[in-house]
């Protein structure tokens, strides 16, 4: 278990705040990255017992491997890197891990063969989401990153994935865990389709624009529900009951009705509160320490929540990367570079 305790100075902000803005990095050819080779990770000797089918011949639909799906893009492969390499320096049983990585169609094919050569023994397999799925339902947002088609390949992780993976773990590239990911892995979703951590301090009625809340039939939807607001970057999801009530028809809706009406201004997200706000399993906050990265304009250093942690996550418009080699870091980014694993040091 991992403990900081600083003072609470993370609060939630009107998504009024967030403007446009270009990506801060532009897609870099794949021979600029160089990354260290990952420093070597097997089982403990408590997970002798799990009968996983042998070191890299484990099968994707392994019945005892804790599956995990994160997206690789130019932008954010440092992020998800580390975010890689945290999970199998904290778990206790690193071989009994499943990677999918989701990339954008063929374009970012190298990237494969660099996951390979930073992680020699790593279970893996890597998934091409083409664009054209999910183009003509993106609408507008504050933020230009927000609009990138990969960023919606949660949506479709139930038709991506194989149908033996029945449960994965859907983590953003830029966070680290900082503890065993086992314990998220085996959190009991009862009869839920996800499970995430909620924040129900946050002011919901933000998320939607005027004329949603002004909109009874839209409205409506959330009637006899308790929706609170909750992050999309760290989610436990149940596949078999995403695909048998037919889950990505019921986002796909809303984002429909986004085209036409504008019910909300931020990305991927509001689709998810629509259909699961006040319908979720609840997950400590430990497990998404969310807002590190600051708001959507200025990108200022934050605190973490009061109490434990179990995972730091850089949401916002500020990464630690950046910040690193800038020469501005925030004290909470040193936390972050443990993890990093891009070809220099910060010395």
């Amino acid at each position: 278990m991992f403990m900081i305790i600083l003072s609470p100075s993370l609060q939630s902000f009107h998504p009024a705040e967030a403007i446009r803005s270009s990506p801060l990095l532009t897609k870099t050819k794949i021979n600029r990255f160089s990354f260290r080779k990952s420093s070597p990770f097997r089982n403990s000797d408590q997970c002798s017992s799990i009968p996983i089918s042998g070191e890299q011949n484990s099968t994707v639909c392994d019945p005892f491997l804790v599956h995990i799906a994160i997206t690789l893009d130019f932008e954010y492969l440092r992020g998800s890197i580390a975010a890689v390499n945290s999970i199998l320096q904290r778990s206790l049983c690193p071989n009994s891990i499943f990677f999918h990585f989701i990339i954008s169609n063929a374009k970012n094919s190298n990237l494969e063969s660099l996951v390979e050569s930073t992680f020699p023994e790593l279970k893996f397999k890597v998934y091409s989401f083409n664009p054209e799925i999910v183009k003509n339902l993106i609408s507008t947002s504050l933020r230009q990153a927000l609009e990138q088609p990969l960023n919606y390949a949660r949506n479709y992780l139930a038709e991506i994935l194989e149908d033996c993976v029945n449960r994965v773990i859907y983590l953003d590239s830029d966070l680290v865990v900082v503890d065993d990911i086992s314990k998220l892995w085996s959190y009991n979703l009862d009869s839920r389709v996800i499970g995430v951590p909620e924040y129900c301090h946050a002011n919901f009625s933000n998320y939607f624009t005027t004329s949603f809340w002004s909109n009874t039939r839209l409205a409506g939807t959330f009637k006899g529900r308790r929706p609170c607001y909750f992050n999309t970057g760290v989610m436990v999801l149940d596949l078999f009951k995403w695909r048998k009530e037919n889950y990505t028809k019921r986002i796909e809706k809303w984002m429909e009705i986004q085209k036409s009406d504008r019910i909300y201004e931020l990305g991927s997200l509001p689709p998810f509160l629509l259909v699961f706000a006040g319908h979720v399993a609840p997950i400590e906050h430990r497990w998404n320490q969310h807002g590190l990265g600051g708001d959507n304009v200025r990108g200022n250093c934050r605190d973490l929540h009061p109490g434990p942690v179990s995972l730091l996550h850089w949401s916002g418009s500020a990464k630690p990367w950046f910040r690193l080699d800038s020469k501005r870091p925030c004290p909470l980014d040193s936390l972050w570079a443990q993890y990093d694993l891009y070809g220099h040091s910060y010395s």
